[in-house]
């Protein structure tokens, strides 16, 4: 007889964590109860983006993913990049250079209608910063976000809590030099796509054998699906809104090319969860104070979520 194979390798999918530390330590703590402990200490472990932003502590977030190789040397660690990431790597400066060697600048063009409304950065180093750094940094007039019901803090991207963590004022140069270089380093490392092979996962026929794409919001569904990997396999930064990290509705579905082909694409970025074949979003709402972190295990699709850190809990 031949000797069993191995288990296959236990993949996690974490949701949007937006800087509350207290509900990702939770979340952790309830992944690890979850799971037998080989399956845990081994897990494929898939950060879905958005680290930062909205929640008190996106400096604690960026500490505590970068200890997760030491602490777990066994498993392996993905750090997607989200919007808000992205964003906050190019107001420090280390968002990785447009690839035909434009300047930044060049990004600026297709949303200059909205910058005095947005109240984009002008402050020391905004002449060579991507168009998203500077509505990141930025000071929206608005008080008051009708989509999301709350106010906005300080940018339209909520970006005030993310300074703050790391102490200075919303819209500060000064962040940069805040930041320590190994967050710099995280930030500059983020990949914008994870692509994994032989991931198993239940249905109602079965276990199947999938490939899997992780990315931050999901694949457009009217963009050639070639040239979107292209864009995020190389981190095409001449892009000024990716679409794929930051789309609502032509991200929600599984694009038409991949249907049929036994490809899993997970997702957060939409503030709820959905699941439906092979489509996953793993978001439920982490980045409001009274929701949970959401992270899905495969094969077996077992939600998991955060129970501390929330208004409602305490």
């Amino acid at each position: 007889m031949s000797a069993p194979s191995a288990p296959p390798r236990t993949v996690i999918c974490v949701g949007d964590v937006h800087g509350y530390i207290t509900k990702l330590e939770s979340l952790w703590s309830n992944l690890q109860s979850a799971l037998p402990a080989d399956a845990f200490a081994t897990a494929l472990v898939i950060f879905l983006g958005d680290y930062n932003d909205r929640g008190p502590h996106t400096r604690r977030v960026l500490d505590f993913l970068l200890s997760l190789p030491q602490r777990h040397p066994a498993q392996r660690h993905v750090f997607l990049c989200g919007n808000h990431d992205l964003a906050f790597a190019a107001f420090v400066g280390v968002l990785p250079p447009p690839p035909d060697g434009s300047p930044f600048s060049a990004t600026w063009d297709e949303y200059l209608h909205n910058e005095e409304h947005e109240g984009w950065f002008r402050g020391p180093g905004y002449e060579g910063m991507h168009v998203q750094g500077r509505r990141w940094g930025g000071v929206i007039k608005e008080r008051w976000n009708p989509k999301k019901g709350l106010p906005y803090r300080g940018s339209i991207y909520d970006a005030q809590p993310t300074f703050e963590s790391y102490g200075v004022a919303h819209g500060s140069p000064d962040l940069a030099k805040a930041v320590p270089e190994e967050h710099k380093r995280f930030l500059r490392d983020m990949v914008w796509i994870h692509e994994e092979e032989n991931v198993p996962i239940d249905t109602d026929e079965g276990q199947i054998i999938c490939n899997l794409i992780a990315v931050h919001a999901g694949l457009e569904k009217s963009i050639d699906l070639n040239e979107q990997l292209r864009v995020l396999r190389t981190r095409d930064t001449r892009v000024p809104k990716v679409p794929m990290l930051s789309g609502r509705q032509d991200v929600w579905n599984t694009p038409k090319d991949l249907t049929g082909k036994h490809t899993i694409v997970v997702s957060g970025h939409h503030g709820q969860l959905h699941m439906d074949g092979l489509r996953f979003i793993i978001d439920e709402g982490g980045g409001y104070e009274d929701k949970p972190i959401a992270a899905i295990i495969f094969p077996s699709k077992t939600l998991i979520r955060s129970t501390e850190g929330t208004t409602s809990q305490g």
